[in-house]
């Protein structure tokens, strides 16, 4: 009798002992190498895209922490650093990080004060940039800078710098460097390619017709004389 119950109680320490081992069922939350947390990557969330998530939402809530004034200034320092900003693309800036109004009002005042902020020193430079490089007319410039927010007498005054001489040297050394890619084409086309190519760039309707007819009416004289010295250095 000892000996069955001796031999019933091994086979049940036996079973015991096998189930630890094995680890509960499949499908059993809280145990077993699929749900180690974390740092084992078991769980939805865990690991290194855990880590991330919880990184942004640590730096978000210091951002948050920050008075609004400390964040303010700092947005538009850092933005400022890159290049010049007008007060509008600023304050566009504040707003999209949730400042309140009055809070943006009072630091881009403050950067004003200081010199950080001058849209009437961003127009000019604009001006004369954009007209250098792209050959922008002087409409063509107002209208850009009206987007960035400059007000309207700053505007005058910055494409003041520029003339009607400044714009015709300028509309015409466009037509120059496009005009031999039009070569073989009906002047009647070449007239209204050159045309609608100044036209983008602001000019009038009037002004690109006269650069652009004197320009075609000089290019058989310009052909003979590149023509002339091509034989002479031949000689």
């Amino acid at each position: 009798m000892a000996a069955s119950t001796s031999r019933s109680g091994a086979r049940r320490g036996r079973t015991r002992r096998g189930r630890s081992a094995e680890g509960p069922p499949d499908g059993v939350p809280g145990e077993g190498p699929a749900d180690e947390g974390p740092a084992g990557g078991g769980l939805p969330g865990g690991g290194l895209f855990g880590r991330e998530r919880a990184g942004r939402t640590s730096r978000k809530q210091a951002e948050e922490s920050v008075d609004p004034e400390t964040r303010a200034r700092d947005i538009c320092l850092r933005l400022l650093t890159g290049a010049a900003k007008t007060r509008k693309q600023l304050a566009d800036a504040l707003r999209k990080r949730e400042i309140p109004d009055e809070v943006a009002d009072e630091v881009l005042t403050r950067l004003e004060e200081v010199g950080l902020i001058d849209d009437g020193a961003f127009a000019a430079a604009w001006v004369e940039s954009r007209h250098a490089v792209r050959g922008l007319s002087r409409r063509a410039l107002a209208q850009e800078l009206r987007t960035k927010g400059v007000a309207v007498d700053l505007v005058e005054q910055a494409v003041a710098q520029l003339d009607h001489d400044d714009e015709t040297d300028a509309a015409r050394a466009l037509v120059e460097r496009k005009l031999r890619s039009t070569r073989g084409l009906d002047r009647q086309v070449r007239t209204r390619r050159l045309v609608g190519m100044l036209a983008r760039r602001g000019y009038s309707e009037g002004l690109a017709f006269r650069v652009v007819r004197a320009a075609l009416d000089e290019e058989p004289a310009l052909d003979e004389e590149l023509g002339d010295q091509s034989e002479t250095e031949w000689e």
